[in-house]
């Protein structure tokens, strides 16, 4: 898989490559992980789209960089990727992190979007009780041990269902070493970025691009009455609660999460 030269750094990507309908997915992967968390979706999709996945800058096998780690500055890199890959508008997927950049897209640039799809995601700011704990958990992968973090990461990444079910216990172990395998030096950079990101709640209003919203009913990170809470704001959008998953639904129930992506695309193709 290749990487792409964007503005400052460079970008891994995941490319399908083109089909008959010569429409376009793209995938935008949430904090800590890569583009790989969407890949029983890519597999799925790409008999149909053209599936585009990439790791934002400082994350997966993108590059890092010392700045520009905020989300307006992660936009126009997405913008940039978009610009140099993709001609017209296309279907984008946003889980957490990758959402605050689809929302902001949809807002500033909609002529770029066909539609838009939110997983486990919210248009509010970092609520200021959780910067604390978020920022002591950097600490501690940081400057003593990044497997010392890897048990609160997970149970706020995963639900209990998931974290409980012992046929999901080598998905669970894949995604600890993944956690394990992080840079312990410069994660924390995206980590900064997200945890300070400012909101864009007022500004739901304006999108009008086509929405399909989607959260885990054990989402801790971003609880389903913020899904509701954007749901209540975006004109015309979907939303719908994923049973037994928590923050990583694509990973947790990727048939679930396929099975209403498909649903929705079917009335924009």
């Amino acid at each position: 898989m290749p990487t792409i030269k964007i503005r400052d750094t460079e970008l891994f990507y995941y490319d399908s490559g083109e089909v008959e309908s010569k429409q376009t997915i793209v995938f935008a992967h949430g904090l800590l992980w890569d583009h790989e968390m969407f890949m029983p979706q890519i597999e799925h999709f790409k008999r149909d789209y053209r599936c585009i996945a990439f790791d934002f800058r400082g994350q997966g096998k993108s590059g890092v960089t010392k700045s520009g780690y905020d989300m307006d500055n992660l936009m126009q890199d997405t913008l940039a990727l978009l610009d140099q890959l993709v001609d017209g508008p296309v279907h984008f997927v946003g889980l957490s992190m990758g959402g605050f950049i689809g929302m902001r897209l949809a807002i500033h640039y909609p002529e770029r979007l066909k539609s838009l799809m939110l997983l486990e995601t919210t248009a509010d700011p970092e609520p200021e009780e959780n910067k604390p704990r978020y920022l002591k958990l950097c600490f501690i992968a940081k400057w003593i041990s990044i497997a010392l973090i890897v048990p609160k990461t997970m149970a706020i990444m995963f639900s209990q269902s998931f974290l409980n079910d012992p046929t999901k216990k080598a998905l669970k172990t894949e995604y600890e070493n993944r956690l394990k395998s992080l840079k312990r030096w410069t994660f924390t950079r995206s980590v900064f970025g997200v945890i300070h990101r400012e909101g864009v709640y007022p500004e739901l209003g304006q999108i009008n691009t086509p929405t399909l919203i989607m959260v885990g009913d054990e989402d801790v990170a971003t609880v389903p009455a913020k899904s509701e809470r954007m749901h209540q704001a975006i004109k015309g959008s979907q939303m719908v609660t994923i049973p037994k998953a928590g923050h990583t639904s694509s990973i947790e129930q990727p048939q679930f999460v396929i099975d209403e992506m498909q649903r929705f695309l079917a009335k924009r193709s």
